[in-house]
């Protein structure tokens, strides 16, 4: 049984930073993610994919986000409990306990959910044969840009992901195509005018309306993209590496059994205090929900101060916290 004030489930960039605010506040933290490594889909999925909306940071790629907020966090040294997933909370009254899927039970004064969209799996794009061409050909995440270097490479999708590695990955490859069943993209202007710009330099071909329809090659490896409209019309595209981005299946596992408030699978929680309907079990960042819920990491920065901040009494058995600025009390190792 190992003992602890806090519970972090979810080892994402919101639950690393929920460690060091809870350091900051003296509290002691273990962490439980389903996946082998911290990080969440930061890592697992998009380690090299940009992200432009975090402060002081003109860009910084998922995985330079990780490894700051790691090394962020060493100091507090946090336990991590990796591969593994929690399966049951009890509340005796005193504390929580949980038992993850690897039989370890923690001990804690309080739960932090930050569990992100819970576990996840890329959506698959209905294609025959489509598995053959997979990790060859076919990929749904990112991990080494340098691999694209070169590469003709179709990108399918109308989110942020498609146009993000569009414009990323436009430095390197030979061509891209841009496929989207819809001539309007969901993603931010700014990067919207970068693919326009793309598009006038030649970089990119915007194939819209089009669906992905079937794949041409061998032994795994593409020769051509088959892409269909609305009307049955067929387009050939000779790309050789295929990206489709079509969000995550995702799943709040044993989540789901807790008596949590869940509404269309986030769980509802008290906007002042990111408290949910059970007290002394929090949560944030995109799992949670609530009025004008903004899902950006760095409102899931804010709330993980907030409820580890409301939270403070009740570690502390009803211990004022008197609040202080970092810049006045600063952190022992800083």
């Amino acid at each position: 049984m190992h003992k602890t004030d806090i519970l972090i489930i979810g080892a994402g960039p919101v639950g690393l930073f929920s460690v060091f605010q809870a350091g900051m506040l003296g509290m002691k933290a273990h962490v439980v993610d389903s996946l082998d490594m911290i990080g969440g889909q930061c890592a697992a999925l998009y380690p090299e994919k940009p992200i432009y909306d975090i402060p002081a940071y003109t860009k910084i790629s998922g995985e330079d986000l990780i490894k700051n907020l790691h090394a962020q966090n060493e100091k507090f040294k946090p336990i991590y409990h990796l591969s593994q997933q929690v399966t049951s909370i009890t509340n005796d009254g005193k504390a929580f306990k949980s038992i993850t899927s690897r039989g370890v039970e923690i001990e804690s004064k309080i739960v932090l959910i930050a569990a992100g969209a819970g576990s996840f799996t890329p959506n698959r794009p209905p294609l025959a044969n489509i598995e053959k061409y997979e990790d060859k050909s076919i990929f749904y995440m990112v991990k080494n840009r340098e691999n694209f270097r070169g590469k003709k490479i179709a990108i399918a999708g109308g989110g942020d992901s498609a146009i993000d590695w569009t414009i990323n990955l436009a430095e390197i490859a030979e061509k891209i195509f841009l496929i989207h069943r819809r001539d309007k993209f969901r993603a931010a202007p700014e990067s919207l005018s970068q693919v326009e710009s793309l598009e006038k330099a030649g970089k990119v071909e915007l194939v819209v309306p089009y669906q992905l329809h079937n794949l041409e090659g061998e032994n795994g490896i593409l020769q051509n993209v088959i892409v269909a409209d609305l009307n049955g019309n067929e387009k050939k595209l000779d790309a050789n590496i295929l990206l489709p981005f079509f969000g995550l299946a995702t799943d709040l596992g044993p989540i789901k059994n807790w008596g949590l408030g869940l509404e269309h699978f986030h769980i509802n929680v008290d906007q002042a205090s990111c408290e949910t309907n059970i007290p002394g079990i929090y949560a944030i960042g995109d799992v949670s929900h609530y009025e004008g819920k903004i899902k950006l990491i760095l409102v899931g920065f804010s709330e993980a101060a907030i409820a580890l901040h409301h939270a403070y009494s009740r570690v502390f058995d009803g211990k004022a916290l008197h609040f202080e600025y970092s810049t006045t009390k600063g952190a022992k190792g800083l």
